[in-house]
């Protein structure tokens, strides 16, 4: 570990406190990846300034970090209502610093230390110059201010489908309160969240998911559903609950961490980690579901490498693979879930 702080100190970097030794140079560096990175997206440029990890070598300009290649960037894309979408979207959960690391705290301290408003904003504009051209995350304050900062002061085109928080109970007086404040303020779509989907299942109260998608339906933006557990979808299907695309968590059972099938009681666990109960029936439903599927948690929470979660999910059917991913991930990821969509060899046919 020494040796590790010693190498990232000698970087510039200060480890322990999550900033760069040199703080002037750092706001400069950021401020010209930002700038560039956010002219690049607001117009159409792939051109990338200093601080990308991804692009290749200037020959005349040593050091310095050209535009991605065309050839490894950039996103096949699906419709979900009038929305275009990309086929690999950006997941906010390591953006609100919820890293799903088990029982391993200090690691939600880093992820905060690491992803401040400002590297929250150069990721989303790092993930839509490789064509990642959505983002999905529920509502707390500061990432919906984030959000709004990115796009009118930096001219963001990145897309939020969000869910909101609120309770849905009977009148959902503080759930059209949250949505209409959502949409007014720049959400382009809305989905129940699964938390909440999953809760209103296990009560007997499926009428008020129902309401949900009605409400986002009526402040004209594309309504969907999340759930983690299986039974939230069929619910909906047989409900006709509208929901006009599903977000539901998928990924295999194949990782060394997995549950034994005698661990597995409810719909998810943190500990022993997994948010899939049964992914062969997961795979059985969704193939009798005709509207887009995000697949979320594809990775099992980082359990799981994408080159081999992406091409799982997308060749048993899912529509979208939704990923957490920092930074300094995107482009990789990108080529990997560019690849699985190319090659995928899929007996449900893409609905998106």
């Amino acid at each position: 570990m020494v040796g590790y702080v010693g190498a990232v100190e000698s970087k510039g970097w200060n480890i322990m406190k999550g900033e760069r030794m040199s703080e002037k140079s750092d706001k400069m560096n950021r401020r010209n990846f930002l700038r560039s990175s956010l002219a690049a997206s607001a117009g159409g440029s792939l051109a990338m300034g200093a601080g990308s990890a991804a692009g290749k070598d200037d020959s005349e300009n040593p050091g310095h970090k050209t535009a991605p290649d065309p050839e490894e960037v950039g996103m096949p894309c699906g419709n979900i209502g009038n929305l275009k979408v990309s086929r690999l979207l950006l997941g906010g959960n390591l953006l609100t610093h919820f890293t799903h690391s088990r029982d391993l705290r200090y690691v939600y301290d880093l992820t905060a230390h690491y992803n401040t408003r400002e590297k929250i904003m150069e990721t989303m504009a790092l993930a839509e110059q490789h064509g990642v051209n959505t983002l999905v995350v529920h509502n707390p304050p500061d990432i919906i201010r984030t959000l709004k900062k990115y796009r009118s002061e930096h001219g963001g085109q990145i897309q939020w489908i969000i869910c909101p928080t609120a309770e849905c109970k009977p009148g959902m007086k503080e759930y059209a309160q949250q949505v209409e404040k959502l949409v007014e303020g720049g959400a382009d779509a809305i989905y129940v969240w699964g938390v909440r989907g999953d809760q209103l299942f296990r009560d007997g109260k499926m009428e008020l998911v129902k309401e949900a998608v009605a409400i986002a339906k009526g402040a004209g933006v594309p309504s969907g559903v999340g759930a983690h557990d299986l039974r939230v979808i069929e619910a909906c299907e047989e409900l006709g609950a509208g929901a006009e695309f599903y977000i539901k968590t998928f990924h295999h059972h194949k990782y060394p961490t997995a549950p034994k099938k005698a661990e597995i009681n409810g719909p998810h666990s943190e500990i022993p980690g997994y948010w899939c109960k049964d992914p062969q029936r997961t795979v059985k439903v969704m193939e009798q579901v005709d509207k887009p599927w995000i697949a979320f948690k594809v990775m099992a929470a980082g359990a799981i490498p994408p080159q081999n979660a992406f091409p799982y999910v997308v060749n048993n059917g899912a529509d979208h693979v939704l990923a957490g991913m920092f930074d300094f991930e995107i482009a990789e990821d990108v080529k990997v879930a560019r690849h699985a969509f190319k090659n995928a060899n899929r007996k449900r046919p893409l609905c998106s």
